[in-house]
């Protein structure tokens, strides 16, 4: 009587499948959420900066107006530069954080895995090499990564031209 452990079931190749779509849509799922984040920020700060440019220019000359006396001329002249320092702190910001360039790379992220997981809906369950394709989604996710951290900090490994060319 041996008391060594059962053998492991084999997973069913549904199952697998089912395993493998999961992992796509949880993925998608994150991208897509990210992306709106991104677009919102992006959005946000683009419209506040257009209009803190605006009112720069308008204070600005209401502070170099004649008919601008007393008190008014005074808060004119102090909100002049403290509207253009919000004005470059909120550019500061943007360009540090890269939204528009972040929501791009994730729309475009989870577009390329929308149509994997398509790909591999349609494809027979007993075609599928899932590990082959858990692989594509490594991939896709690691190139969007690598970029993500090459674009905000000048590192992130080498990129890949396109995440499934492998050999």
């Amino acid at each position: 009587m041996g008391t060594g452990q059962a053998p492991a079931p084999m997973p069913d190749i549904d199952d697998t499948k089912n395993q493998v779509l999961e992992r796509y849509d949880k993925r998608i799922a994150y991208y897509w959420k990210a992306s709106q984040y991104n677009k919102r920020s992006y959005k946000s700060t683009r419209f506040l900066l257009i209009f803190l440019g605006a009112l720069v220019t308008l204070v600005s000359s209401l502070t170099s107006a004649n008919f601008i006396k007393g008190p008014l001329s005074v808060a004119f002249a102090i909100l002049t530069p403290l509207l253009a320092a919000t004005m470059a702190v909120v550019g500061g910001i943007s360009q540090a954080f890269q939204w528009g360039a972040a929501w791009s790379d994730q729309v475009i992220t989870a577009t390329r895995l929308e149509k994997e997981r398509d790909r591999i809906a349609v494809t027979p369950a007993n075609q599928l090499d899932a590990i082959k394709e858990m692989q594509t989604l490594d991939d896709t996710v690691l190139a969007e990564t690598q970029g993500f951290f090459q674009r905000l900090f000048g590192s992130g490994g080498p990129m890949k031209s396109e995440p499934n060319s492998r050999p």
